[in-house]
């Protein structure tokens, strides 16, 4: 997949693949329903999703009394990245909304867990294939609108009060 995904000639074409590769794992696991997510592996993400990434795994691995292995071993297999992979990108998308957002890359990166603003910088050239500058005009981080459109609606309405609208 990692393959076809930097061969593709375009963000189009990327989001082609991994539709494509969602609908056959959604098949696959229809198949093969009663298997559900672990309450431990569940928990784990809701936190890794509130920390907003900056979730230690073997914090959270002992929390639910699981080992570090165990955790990534059940995590890997029921979400389908390793804790801390899913981690790094949470992080990473959260970072790279705040600085579309017009925030500093420096209060970013500080904000956001990473050690430093170059830091930040490699996780957006290894995610993306460009540097933060280039990355944040990519049409590919439009998708939010349509990924969550009752947060674009609101942000919407937020921003349009009776006297501008007149």
């Amino acid at each position: 997949m990692r393959e076809q995904l930097c061969n593709a000639s375009s963000w189009e074409d990327r989001f082609a693949l991994v539709d494509a590769l969602l609908a056959d794992q959604w098949q696959a696991g229809s198949r093969t329903a009663g298997s559900p997510v672990d309450p431990e592996v569940a928990w784990a993400w809701k936190r890794i999703l509130v920390s907003r990434g900056q979730a230690r795994v073997d914090r959270l691995a002992a929390e639910v009394g699981w080992s570090r292995k165990r955790m990534w071993y059940r995590f890997h297999s029921q979400i389908g990245a390793a804790p801390k992979r899913a981690a790094k990108l949470v992080r990473f998308d959260h970072a790279i909304h705040r600085l579309v957002a017009g925030e500093h890359a420096a209060r970013v990166a500080a904000d956001s867990g990473y050690s430093h603003q170059s830091h930040l910088h490699r996780d957006v050239v290894a995610f993306t294939g460009s540097t933060p500058a280039t990355a944040i005009g990519q049409p590919w981080l439009a998708v939010d609108g349509i990924a969550w459109p009752d947060r674009i609606a609101s942000q919407r309405t937020a921003a349009h009060t009776p006297a501008q609208l007149q």
